[in-house]
């Protein structure tokens, strides 16, 4: 009897050991985006702005730098990342977005006259349309890739979306702080991007069941108020 209660221990605890050996087999990374602080005029806009209404306030530059993992497998599966870019005060608001390949884009017109979406960059090359105001337009991001997005009616404006296939990438927030989490341990390169300087890169080391700390600087410039 002792036998056959044994024997069945030993079957349930092999049964659990697949489930058991994937815990813990990730960590997190956490951080700081620091930009450097001398003052230039906003280049958001792929040109001069040639509206006649007032300026509007610069964006945060934060939020313009994208962080993610370089290297690592696509999942087997990937969920989408749905985000929104509004055109607001003739500018694409936010001026940069990171989605999951799949995921969708809304283009809402919140200004009070028509605007245009289009892009012809490789990963998508696509055409809205112009299309009145409180309308919106989306289109699906399917391939991994930059895609710069403009206005064929108010030629200052543009927006970037970068597309992933996989889920470990992040837009810090305002004050510069991130975290991207279940991130497989290892040792990983990470990538800070930025339109106008490019990428910088670091290595980290992801410890399972932990978090991992990394300061990042930018020479990037800030926005004149």
């Amino acid at each position: 009897m002792l036998l056959v209660v044994g024997a069945a221990l030993a079957v349930i605890s092999a049964a659990w050991a697949p489930a058991a050996a994937q815990e813990g087999t990730t960590g997190r990374l956490i951080g700081m985006v620091h930009l450097t602080a001398a003052k230039a005029p906003s280049t958001a806009s792929a040109y001069s702005r040639r509206s006649v209404g007032p300026r509007p306030a610069p964006q945060v530059e934060a939020r313009n730098v994208i962080v993610y993992f370089e290297g690592l497998p696509a999942p087997a599966t990937l969920k989408p990342t749905p985000a929104s870019i509004v055109q607001k005060d003739e500018q694409f608001v936010p001026h940069v977005v990171a989605v999951s390949a799949g995921s969708e884009v809304a283009f809402p017109n919140g200004d009070p006259f028509f605007h245009n979406v289009f892009s012809l960059s490789r990963p998508a090359t696509f055409d809205l349309g112009r299309f009145p105001p409180g309308s919106s337009r989306s289109r699906v991001f399917k391939r991994p890739g930059t895609i710069k997005v403009y206005c064929e009616i108010h030629s200052h404006m543009s927006a970037v979306a970068r597309v992933f296939e996989h889920p470990w990438f992040t837009i810090p927030n305002g004050d510069g702080t991130f975290a991207i989490e279940g991130v497989p341990a290892g040792e990983h390169t990470v990538v800070a991007w930025h339109e106008r300087i490019g990428e910088r890169r670091d290595r980290v080391t992801i410890r399972p069941g932990a978090a991992t700390t990394l300061t990042v600087t930018l020479p990037v410039l800030e926005p004149a108020s």
